[in-house]
């Protein structure tokens, strides 16, 4: 399989890689890459892709069978040779941009805790929908929570579990419409706050800031109402 760097290293912006294969749609696989692969609500990263003669644009990575990442190149072009040493260079504003939506929807769903029934980031904004009969009342009061939270600068930090040690802590997952990928026989969790003043813990593969006054100032969008129980609270980067 693909080893993760971003998972071990969400801040490395470049690696050595080699091409270990090529899809039938033209998908670059290397043994390594920083590059986050589509999943979880959050996006692939886009970048580029050197090697000696030749370069290609990258428009995602995306997970294939076997535990690969494929990266995606965004345009028809000449591919590397299979065995190819290449260099993989992230779109790192993109990229940053989408780990500080991605912690800054955590802490939402820690202001507003009700189960989470779907979610998406961008660059510019991220959303959760919840399993919410009704619309908040003072959501001038939930944004001032979120900042609250934000400016408090928590360590964002990862840990993992074993699959059983989650199967007997169900609470641990918020979402109802993804679950956590299981079979590797563990799973990662990302913890907001540390273990004596815990504010967040739940499976996540994502990737996220260090600590939560790295997301910046946000604002909370429209919260706007999706089926009988749903409403979808959406969240946005203001700069």
């Amino acid at each position: 399989m693909t080893e993760r760097l971003f998972q071990s290293d969400p801040y490395a912006k470049e690696c050595d890689a080699r091409v270990v294969d090529i899809t039938p749609e033209g998908g670059i696989v290397t043994d390594r890459t920083v590059f986050y692969a589509t999943g979880g609500g959050q996006p692939g990263d886009a970048g580029t892709l050197y090697w000696t003669g030749g370069k290609v644009d990258l428009a995602t990575a995306v997970k294939v069978q076997d535990g690969k990442i494929a990266h995606v190149p965004a345009a028809i072009s000449a591919l590397p040779p299979i065995g190819a040493e290449v260099e993989l260079t992230l779109d790192w504003d993109r990229r940053h941009r989408h780990m500080r939506v991605h912690t800054a929807l955590h802490l939402l769903s820690v202001v507003i805790p009700l189960p989470v029934t779907g979610g998406a980031i961008s660059a510019q904004k991220g959303r959760l929908d919840f399993d919410m009969p009704e619309a908040p009342e003072d959501r001038d009061a939930l944004e001032a929570e979120l900042t609250r939270l934000i400016e408090a600068d928590f360590p964002v930090t990862e840990q993992w579990i074993t699959e059983a040690e989650l199967e007997a802590n169900p609470g641990l997952v918020k979402t109802m419409s993804v679950k956590p990928p299981v079979g590797a026989g563990r799973v990662r969790l990302i913890r907001i706050g540390s273990e004596d003043e815990q504010v967040d813990l739940q499976p996540c593969g994502g990737t996220h800031v260090a600590r939560t006054a790295e997301i910046g100032r946000v604002a909370l969008g429209k919260i706007e109402k999706k089926g009988r129980q749903n409403r979808r609270v959406n969240l946005l980067l203001d700069a």
